[in-house]
């Protein structure tokens, strides 16, 4: 055996760092997916028996309106969501300077990132409060009339993004900020050389630097938007009327709420969130992977 792992210990070395993290992955992610796909198939209240019944639960989901709902608000979610990585960007190439003062401007801005999602959904609730809150108050001031922007079906999606959308920007200007540091500085200067500045500079010089930071902004960004929970659970527990519900938060109904225990039903939710986010991320894996071999 002492022979054996000094004539390879330079390949098995990585390999004996890695298992932990692995085996903690296998346990808690890999298994996880399939026992919850495996569940799907069943109607279970999560303690007594289990009833197969085939793909009733999918079946029941076609004709689900919850269902439908929080499908939609799960887009309208990803699709605002993705306004945190050119904000993100922008706050990043504006704090990335040297004058004074910067590093209380960088404070501000990476303060929303450390804070819980629950304060900020607390924050943002008493900021749409209707009679107190500032921004009903505004509203009130300028059109005579204030909003309760968390009792409108039509406006709550949209309230509780722009609450998720503080922290995510804060988290996407620290991944942008870390990837200028990382910038060629010869590079910049040798565009500078050729007459560009502006535009041109962000376009052709640092962007194409900042791929592997975009790569992970976009991802975590989509994953982000689509387990949107603790922000819904908060501010308006899935009301009113379930028109603020997102998948994740209508699978908790189902599964794990007083007025669910159908722990079938909400893993098929999870299966088709999970589905939902596998093919986004795939094909942000697949583009990167493209853009990587044809260099």
């Amino acid at each position: 055996m002492s022979s054996y792992w000094k004539r390879n210990q330079l390949r098995l070395a990585p390999w004996l760092f890695l298992a932990p993290g692995a085996i903690m992955f296998l346990v808690y992610v890999i298994i996880p997916i399939f026992q919850s796909l495996s569940i799907s198939f069943y109607d279970w209240d999560g303690l007594g028996e289990a009833v197969y019944i085939g793909t009733d639960n999918y079946v029941e989901l076609m004709d689900d309106e919850a269902f439908y709902t929080s499908l939609k608000n799960n887009l309208i979610w990803l699709v605002l969501y993705m306004l945190a990585v050119p904000a993100g960007l922008m706050i990043a190439i504006f704090l990335n300077q040297t004058v004074r003062g910067i590093r209380i401007y960088k404070s501000l801005f990476f303060f929303p990132f450390v804070i819980s999602q629950v304060v900020v959904g607390l924050m943002f609730s008493w900021f749409y409060a209707p009679n107190f809150g500032l921004l009903y108050k505004l509203i009130e001031l300028v059109t005579g009339n204030g909003i309760a922007i968390l009792a409108d079906e039509d406006y709550v999606t949209y309230g509780i993004i722009a609450a998720g959308l503080w922290p995510q920007i804060a988290y996407v200007m620290i991944l942008y900020i870390t990837g200028l540091n990382n910038i060629a500085p010869d590079q910049v200067e040798a565009a500078r050389l050729d007459g560009a500045k502006g535009w041109k500079m962000l376009w052709h010089v640092i962007l194409p630097q900042l791929r592997p930071a975009t790569f992970i902004a976009v991802v975590v960004t989509v994953i982000g938007a689509l387990r949107s929970f603790d922000l819904v659970s908060i501010m308006t527990d899935g009301g009113p009327y379930g028109s603020s519900r997102v998948l994740s938060f209508y699978m908790y109904e189902q599964a794990l709420s007083e007025y669910g225990f159908r722990m079938g039903y909400g893993a098929a939710i999870a299966v088709v969130l999970f589905a939902i986010m596998m093919v986004f991320i795939s094909g942000f894996i697949w583009k990167m992977w493209r853009d990587e071999t044809e260099r």
